[in-house]
């Protein structure tokens, strides 16, 4: 046993050691390569994780703590009706408008919490597949054809893989069935309409602060209208946040004002000393989180309160270090490519753009399968779209890209396996690659 760790451990030091000793730092391909990694990793971070990630764990939080396990039984549980739990899962993500690596704390918090495989893989997959606001995207900017192509695959996607996912894992289900049918929930501490204010309060903010510029030359739609008054209705939706503290959670009225009142005067100072207009709401965000957690750390009235944030800091730890791994590695193999740049990584972008053409089974095999592995943030799927189909790329490899990359990602694949386990994550990742693969085929093939 002893020989057997003592030569692991000198097989990985041999790996490492190969590895530095061969770095190809003369490669201009391989520098630019590691500059497109960190510039990924940059950009993640401040564009998506401040606006996006932080939020999102907080509405975890939520699921985790305030909602009973009683209501996630009853509308995700192996025992509720089909019909009512992926019912439920899609038009769950449909509101959402996250990305494959934001769906990750809400898909966690309802799966531990004793959703069933099916409905709770449903939800993961249409969080972002079906977000209203991507569909209403791919609708206006790549034609009506897409975009309801895209509504409709992304529906039967996550109907069909979250059922095929709960037969081919049975017999675990069966005995996660047997768990709950004689499962008895507590009361609930407060009504469910109290904890749906915070919940939604949490996800309109979310939303907002992260909806897309509209398409260029749109000055005059209701898309155009909302992006340009997005900041005022984010804020609304910041006093609905404090009001539902002050009462559903019961903390001081005084704690409440006083935190909002810090996040008021932080982005007034952003607004006069800080230039860039795309820095400027991430003072005012993360002042609010700090005064979110301070407020509900050290409330004496209710523990609940202490364990929403902790809650949240768990799903953080979790996720992110997962995360960041992924997001670095992707950047590296795949490139970076975000507002107007395009840094290539070690697979040429030449390679992709000739793979994917046509509308054979290999193009749109690759178009899914590399998808599958790029990292989109929520929206920017639709643009890049637009540009490979300018370079060429095949209208059903379009849509097979559509339906694959949102909601998959290498860094979100990282952090499934560590919550459903190996083999079911690449169950669910062959499914998503497989089925994308045949629906681009036979759209190509039709129109």
């Amino acid at each position: 046993m002893e020989t057997k760790k003592e030569l692991k451990y000198l097989i990985w030091l041999v790996l490492i050691f190969g590895l530095i000793f061969f770095l190809p730092l003369s490669s201009e391909r391989f520098t630019t390569a590691i500059y497109a990694a960190l510039d990924l990793a940059k950009w993640y971070a401040r564009e998506h994780v401040i606006l996006c990630l932080l939020p999102a764990f907080f509405i975890a939080g939520v699921i985790a703590v305030f909602v009973s396990q009683g209501s996630v039984i009853r509308y995700f549980g192996a025992n509720a009706k089909k019909w009512l739990s992926y019912t439920v899962a899609s038009v769950s993500g449909a509101i959402l408008a996250v990305c494959s690596c934001t769906i990750l704390p809400l898909f966690t918090s309802i799966y531990k919490r004793g959703a069933g495989l099916g409905p709770a893989v449903a939800f993961l997959y249409s969080g972002p597949a079906i977000s209203i606001l991507s569909i209403i995207l791919t609708w206006s900017i790549l034609g009506t054809e897409m975009g309801i192509a895209r509504m409709i695959g992304a529906i039967v996607f996550a109907v069909v893989i979250g059922l095929i996912m709960a037969f081919i894992f049975r017999k675990e289900e069966k005995v996660k069935q047997e768990e709950q049918i004689n499962f008895e929930a507590p009361p609930a501490k407060r009504p469910i309409s109290h904890t749906m204010l915070l919940f939604f309060t949490l996800v309109l903010i979310m939303v907002f602060a992260n909806w897309g510029a509209p398409a260029p030359g749109d000055s005059s739609s209701l898309w155009f209208y909302i992006f340009s008054y997005k900041w005022y209705i984010t804020g609304f939706f910041g006093l609905m946040l404090a009001y539902s503290l002050i009462k559903v959670l019961k903390i001081k009225w005084q704690w409440v004002v006083l935190g909002f009142i810090a996040t008021l005067l932080s982005a007034l100072l952003a607004n006069m000393f800080i230039a860039d207009p795309k820095m400027q709401p991430l003072v005012p965000m993360l002042v609010a989180v700090a005064a979110l957690s301070a407020v509900t750390l050290f409330d004496k009235n209710d523990s609940e309160n202490r364990e929403w944030t902790l809650s949240a800091w768990d799903f953080t730890k979790q996720i992110m270090p997962l995360l960041a791994i992924g997001v670095v590695i992707t950047g590296f193999l795949l490139g970076s490519t975000h507002d107007n740049v395009a840094i290539p990584g070690v697979v040429p972008n030449e390679w992709v753009e000739w793979a994917v053409g046509g509308n054979s089974l290999l193009s749109n095999f690759f178009a899914s399968f590399a998808g599958a592995f790029m990292y989109f943030a929520t929206l920017t799927e639709v643009p890049i779209v637009q540009g490979l189909l300018a370079s060429g790329m095949g209208k059903g490899p379009a849509l097979t890209l559509l339906l694959a990359g949102p909601s998959l990602s290498l860094p979100s694949m990282l952090v499934i396996r560590g919550v459903m386990g190996t083999k079911k994550t690449i169950v669910y990742v062959s499914l998503v690659i497989v089925m994308a693969t045949f629906t681009g085929l036979l759209y190509g093939s039709l129109f």
